[in-house]
């Protein structure tokens, strides 16, 4: 599948430095446009100030790995001053795809999250199309689910239907709708029914017809054959050894679990003899920090705030099981499970998780699933696949685990993606 040059692929997302798997989707996204023959590739995002005065997770800039030639990351300066109290950024990004979506070349453009990227686009390709100069772009809206969780739930819950409806309408405006799972998607259309009872609008019709799925698109080529020397330089380098940690790599918020995972740690036998690696940054890392303190086996657990995207699946593969017991929480729920996939396809010990959200459509049938909060059940699976399995079946899991995994690569991702935009009208340059 080729791209018939001049061809443009423009993303609107929250990206690097920001700790967060669709960051790291919209990167693989763009990286495989580059081998489907894009000859411009856009990232446009927030500018570093502003994402750090947001208070959002970040990575060190320094660990930040380069882009692919071919591909700009573009982070355009607020418009106004002080005395436009909010909107000044997303005004600079509203403004710059005006100007990539008149200049004559075909474009798709691809948001992640609708709240604000999605009204970015939509109000460009409005704009832009009100000036009369020849506008060629084709939209794809990518509903997340903090889009839900975060934004629609909250409008329904306190009764602010406008809200609730600029984000539907928004998101359905869209040439291609799509959601990073089929929980998303049924996610999206409970709440969007749920509009629609209170207030006689058809939202939910329109959903259940057009959003299609998409999973997140992955680079799965950093996380298979790993140099084993590797891993176990890496390991030692944070002061470990192969097999003899038990891991956590995710941000670090209530809905993690990070708290269930150091009290089934805590409840194990198998803590006196693997520790427990934390990786991660968030906003609950302090209160979890202190929280582990307090832990009785606080002597055996380890934070790492600084593990990068290179040392990342080196680290994952050298662990005796990798826990994510993520809860539901009102404010985030685990709509996919991009860790969980990338520890799949990086070897290393059983994984222990739960079936919030849809962490089940990541892992299919290879994971150890407990319960949500249920300490006593995550401390008997830790000693399960650190003490009661052997090599050779933890061989065999891995490999089935990471066969299974194959089928998030960026490039299949992005071809399913550009396969929905054939059916759009007016998208003739994409040729099989």
């Amino acid at each position: 599948m080729i791209m018939q040059p001049p061809y443009r692929l423009v993303i609107v997302v929250r990206a690097d430095p920001v700790i967060c798997g669709h960051s790291g989707e919209a990167r693989n996204l763009a990286e495989a446009a580059l081998a489907r023959g894009f000859t411009d590739i856009r990232i446009v995002t927030w500018p570093i100030d502003r994402l750090q005065e947001a208070g959002l997770p970040l990575k060190p800039l320094d660990s930040v790995l380069p882009y692919s030639p071919g591909i700009t990351v573009e982070r355009p300066d607020p418009v106004g001053d002080y005395k436009v109290p909010d909107g000044r950024y997303l005004a600079g990004i509203t403004g710059r795809l005006v100007e990539l979506f008149t200049d004559g070349v075909p474009t798709v453009a691809l948001s992640l999250y609708l709240s604000p990227h999605t009204t970015a686009v939509t109000d460009a390709v409005r704009i832009a199309r009100a000036t009369g100069l020849p506008v060629d772009v084709t939209t794809v809206a990518e509903a997340v689910g903090s889009d839900v969780t975060g934004v629609v739930r909250s409008c329904i819950a306190e009764d602010r239907f406008g809200a609730a409806a600029q984000v539907l309408t928004t998101y359905l405006s869209n040439d291609v709708c799509l959601a990073v799972s089929a929980y998303t998607r049924d996610l999206v259309v409970a709440c969007a029914e749920e509009v629609d009872a209170r207030h006689g609008t058809r939202f939910a019709e329109q959903c259940r017809d057009r959003i299609g799925i998409s999973y997140p698109a992955i680079d799965t080529r950093a996380y298979t054959d790993l140099d084993p020397d590797a891993v176990d330089d890496a390991v030692a380098a944070r002061g470990l050894e192969r097999d003899g940690y038990v891991f956590f790599l995710s941000r670090l918020a209530a809905a993690k679990g990070v708290d269930d995972l150091i009290d089934g740690y805590a409840r194990s036998t198998a803590a006196n003899t693997v520790r427990l690696v934390v990786a991660g940054r968030g906003p609950e890392e302090a209160e979890l920090r202190a929280y582990a303190a307090a832990s009785p086996v606080a002597d055996r657990i380890i934070f790492l705030d600084d593990v990068d995207d290179a040392e990342k699946p080196l680290l994952m593969a050298g662990c005796a099981a990798f826990v994510l017991p993520s809860k539901p929480r009102p404010e985030f729920v685990e709509t996919f499970g991009i860790a969980l996939v990338e520890k799949m396809l990086a070897g290393g010990g059983p994984i222990v998780t739960t079936e919030t959200g849809g962490i089940g459509e990541a892992v299919g049938d290879h994971a150890t699933i407990v319960g949500v909060e249920a300490n006593d059940a995550i401390a008997t699976a830790i000693d399960g696949a650190v003490l009661r399995s052997t090599p050779a079946d933890r061989a065999r899991k891995a490999e089935a685990a990471r066969a299974y995994a194959l089928q998030f690569d960026r490039a299949h991702v992005l071809d399913g993606i550009l396969r929905q935009l054939w059916t759009v009208q007016g998208v003739t340059a994409i040729g099989a």
